[in-house]
C-alpha cells in the first residue's frame, strides 16, 4: 500500500521553490516537455499482453509527497504536460489529493500543468467526477474489446466490460471529454474488433486510438506476426468508410488522426512498429519506483529516487535529470537485428 504523506510534507513537496529552472533538452535538439509518471505497479487487470497471469509478484510506489517533489523539480525544468500511469493509478487511495496538489503547479513561463491520467477504467464510474473536480485536464481509458465476453478473456476478469464501459461514460458526464479509448491490437486476440471500435468512436463520441502490439509483455509472446500494423487498420476501417486524415496537433503527438468523410468519429493510430515516431519524441518516464527511463525500450533504469533518498537538493535532483535526458536514445530498434527487449515489462516501466 502507498506510505502515507502527511499534510505537511505533501504541502512542502509542492510549494518549495527551485533557485533556477533550465529547460529539458536531448543532444538530439528535443524538447523533452511531456512526463509519464508512475504512480504504482499494481493492476487489478491481467491483460494477456500485458501480464503473466500469476500471483504474488512484488509491488513498488513512493508516498505521496516523494511523487510530488520529483513532479515539481520535473515542471521547473519545462516539463508542461504530465500523464499518471501505472500499473493502475486508480488503485491509489490517495491520486484525488495527488491530482489536486498538482494541479497547483506551474511551469517557469506561469502556466497550469496539463494533467492527464491513463486507467483501465475498472474503478473510474466512482472516480471520474472527484478527479475532475480535482483539477484533471483528459483521459485515457485502456478498453481493448467492444464486446464483453473478448474483453473478459483479454482482462482474464469477468463482468469487466460493464465497468469499464461506465467509467468512460461517467468520464464524459463529468467533463473530461474528448475522452480517450486505446485499443491494444494483436491478431488471433481482437483484431476482429476494429470495425466494432470503429462504430463505438462513431456513437459512444469518443476518440479511439489503435496501438501496435510492443514488446513489452512479462511473458515475452510477441512477435511481429502477431503485430497489426497500421496499414491493415486504415484498410478495414475503409470498409465502413472512406477515412479521411487530420493534421496533428503537435510535432511530437504519437497517433496519427483520421475521421470518416462525413465527419462523424475520431480514429487515431499509434504505430510504433511500423512506423516510429522516435524523431519528435517528448517524453520521459517515471516509474513507480522513482528511476527514470528515457525510452520504453531503455535498456537501464536511472534511480532519480535514490538521490533523493541519500538527502539531495532539489538542485542536485535537477542535474541528475537533464544528466539523463542527455542520454536519451535517438530510437528504438524493434524488429532490426540484435534488438533487445527491455529490462522491464510495460506494468513496471508505466504507460
Amino acid at each position: 500500500m502507498p506510505a502515507v504523506s502527511s499534510p505537511e510534507a505533501v504541502a512542502s513537496a509542492v510549494h518549495a521553490p527551485l533557485r533556477e529552472a533550465t529547460f529539458l533538452q536531448d543532444k538530439f535538439g528535443r524538447a523533452i516537455t511531456d512526463l509519464r509518471l508512475s504512480v504504482t505497479d499494481r493492476c487489478n487487470y491481467k491483460c494477456v499482453y500485458c501480464r503473466t497471469g500469476n500471483d504474488g509478484e512484488q509491488y513498488a510506489e513512493l508516498a505521496l509527497d516523494e511523487y510530488l517533489r520529483l513532479a515539481r523539480v520535473f515542471v521547473s525544468l519545462g516539463i508542461a504536460k504530465l500523464r499518471l500511469t501505472g500499473g493502475e493509478p486508480l488503485l491509489r487511495k490517495d491520486l484525488v489529493e495527488m491530482v489536486r496538489e498538482l494541479a497547483k503547479l506551474r511551469t517557469p513561463t506561469g502556466e497550469k500543468l496539463d494533467i492527464a491520467l491513463t486507467t483501465n477504467g475498472h474503478l473510474l464510474a466512482e472516480l471520474a467526477q472527484p478527479l475532475k473536480d480535482a483539477g484533471l485536464n483528459r483521459i485515457t481509458v485502456s478498453m481493448d474489446a467492444c464486446d464483453a465476453a473478448t474483453f473478459a478473456r483479454i482482462t482474464r476478469v469477468p463482468g469487466s466490460y460493464e465497468r469499464v464501459l461506465a467509467g468512460v461514460r461517467a468520464a464524459q458526464a463529468a467533463g473530461l471529454a474528448p475522452v480517450k479509448v486505446n485499443a491494444v491490437l494483436l491478431r488471433g486476440f481482437n483484431d476482429d474488433q476494429i470495425e466494432r471500435f470503429a462504430e463505438f468512436s462513431r456513437h459512444e463520441n469518443v476518440i479511439v486510438r489503435f496501438i501496435e502490439f510492443m514488446p513489452l509483455e512479462e511473458d515475452r509472446v510477441w512477435t511481429p506476426e502477431i503485430v497489426v500494423p497500421m496499414r491493415e487498420i486504415l484498410e478495414r476501417l475503409g470498409n465502413i468508410r472512406p477515412v479521411v486524415a487530420l493534421p496533428p496537433n503537435a510535432a511530437s503527438e504519437t497517433a496519427r488522426r483520421y475521421t470518416f468523410d462525413d465527419g462523424i468519429g475520431e480514429i487515431g493510430i499509434i504505430a510504433p512498429v511500423s512506423l516510429p515516431f522516435c524523431g519528435h519524441c517528448s517524453r520521459i518516464r517515471l516509474t513507480s519506483d522513482g528511476k527514470i527511463r528515457t525510452c520504453l525500450f531503455s535498456q537501464m533504469d536511472h534511480d532519480l529516487y535514490g538521490v533523493m533518498r541519500r538527502g539531495g537538493s532539489d538542485e542536485e535532483l535537477a542535474a541528475f535529470i537533464r544528466k539523463v535526458v542527455d542520454q536519451k536514445e535517438a530510437r528504438h530498434h524493434i524488429g532490426e537485428p540484435g534488438f533487445q527487449k527491455p529490462s522491464r515489462s510495460m506494468v513496471h516501466i508505466g504507460g
